[in-house]
């Protein structure tokens, strides 16, 4: 056994290794800050099925492969559909963004808080966009090293250091541009892969496709809370993301529309087959979180083939987390629009991002901002077109981060979960944090009103 551990290692040192070196080489170079930041080349920008594939590989990253497996492994096809349904936001953000863009004029979500809300508003949702590119670096890698040995040990640390280091390598080469060129190659690789690995895994004929997705019940005591969740923080969740929304201001409005409703679309389809290794997992007697064993049981061709899929969509992620930070700094908050500056800021992030793996887990749960932190956003970006007064903003924003807060820390009166099963904490904090958030962003609004009729009155 411990001999086939060795050589399934060594063959994932092969894959990392050289599928980066493969990218870094056909990857295209970036000599503009036209290509480096916003993926145009010779005025051209990405067309539907780059922009699609791009979005879609960004967003099926490593961390959420591993959830889909896990949650499908513990409620069965009902995990797997409840969290394919936070790829609800794509079609909800390219919707905003459509109009936002076709009826706004604004050419960056960044541009659009500016007008509306001022400079404090972007400062403020700036911090939490970088804290969430800050987690994107090591929420990936941390997977990653757990295919070459157990936390801490210096297998886990070497893998996590030479793939992010060989992912910057060709990130810094083109930004953006050579982001969007490898999701497309890293979305066939993982469509071809994920087919190979289900293919393989029915063939067994261990368990039938009528059997996996009528393994569990939609029920509240099997996880049917985290779906209504999930749908709730569709709403607000893909405006925290610059991975998702840099690239919704870079092609043409339709292009844009079509290619977010498509990656919507395609990315729950991905999310729910990739939960059906967990399902066979559970069918077959393992625990959640155990697909390495589980991957083992089938061979070591299935073992790497699942490895893989994990390298290339952490790869996918990794490099639109170094390119969205780099916009950020440099064309967002204005501090250098330069390719020089540019490829410096994703050095930081990915030096940045992977230091709190070699701290304590309490570190890293410190650093997480949660789907249920960023629900202040519901009202700002759903109800864009309502003139609201620039306190709102702070105001919505601040009571999402306070709820999502509460939460982390169990802290959130047990008398407000109207029923009961696994994250039914989740759901009804969201479900009267959404409506706060929402009523306390119009509140303002009404005051200015009312105080216009009381002024109105006393004039007459």
């Amino acid at each position: 056994m411990a001999t086939l551990i060795e050589n399934i290692q060594f063959w994932q040192w092969v894959l990392v290794i050289g599928s980066s070196l493969i990218l870094f080489f056909i990857s295209p170079l970036a000599t503009t800050t036209a290509e480096f930041f916003k993926a145009n080349t010779k005025g051209k920008s990405p067309n539907w099925i780059l922009l699609t594939g791009s979005l879609v590989i960004s967003w099926v990253f490593a961390k959420s492969i591993a959830n889909a497996a896990i949650l499908g492994n513990k409620f069965g096809m009902v995990g797997g559909v409840a969290y394919g349904t936070y790829y609800l936001s794509f079609i909800i953000g390219g919707i905003v963004i459509y109009y936002l863009r076709k009826k706004g004029g604004f050419s960056s979500i960044h541009h659009f808080l500016n007008f509306k809300f001022g400079r404090q508003a972007i400062v403020l949702f700036s911090i939490v966009v970088a804290f969430r590119l800050f987690n994107e670096v090591w929420s990936n890698t941390m997977v990653i090293g757990s295919y070459f040995g157990d936390q801490g040990s210096t297998p886990y640390y070497s893998s996590i250091i030479v793939f992010t280091a060989l992912t910057l390598a060709y990130a810094l080469k083109g930004g953006l541009k050579s982001s969007i060129f490898s999701d497309l190659i890293q979305m066939a690789l993982f469509a071809i892969l994920l087919s190979v690995i289900l293919g393989i895994l029915f063939g067994k004929k261990e368990s039938s496709f009528t059997e996996i997705v009528t393994t569990g019940t939609f029920s509240w005591d099997n996880g049917l809370h985290l779906l209504f969740a999930a749908a709730l923080q569709s709403f607000s969740y893909p405006f925290h993301d610059p991975v998702l929304t840099d690239r919704g201001f870079i092609s043409s409005n339709k292009t844009t529309l079509i290619s977010f409703i498509l990656a919507g679309i395609i990315g729950f389809i991905c999310i729910v087959l990739f939960s059906f290794l967990g399902i066979f997992g559970k069918l077959n007697g393992f625990a959640p979180g155990a697909i390495k064993d589980f991957g083992l049981t089938f061979g070591p061709l299935v073992l790497l083939l699942i490895n893989f899929i994990m390298i290339v969509s952490a790869a996918s992620t990794l490099d639109s987390t170094f390119s969205s930070f780099s916009k950020l700094l440099a064309m967002d908050l204005k501090l250098g629009d330069t390719l020089k500056f540019g490829r410096i800021t994703m050095i930081i992030i990915a030096i940045a991002g992977t230091m709190p793996l070699f701290f304590s887990p309490e570190i890293l749960s410190a650093t997480t901002i949660s789907g249920t932190m960023v629900i202040g956003l519901t009202p700002v970006f759903i109800f864009w077109w309502i003139p609201v007064p620039k306190i709102s903003f702070f105001l919505s924003v601040g009571i999402g981060i306070m709820m999502g807060t509460l939460l982390s820390f169990d802290l959130i009166p047990k008398q407000l979960f109207l029923t009961e099963g696994p994250y039914n904490d989740l759901l009804w904090t969201n479900v009267f944090g959404i409506l706060i958030c929402i009523s306390i962003y119009f509140l303002p609004l009404l005051f200015i009103q009312n105080h216009a009729k009381t002024k109105e009155i006393s004039t007459q």
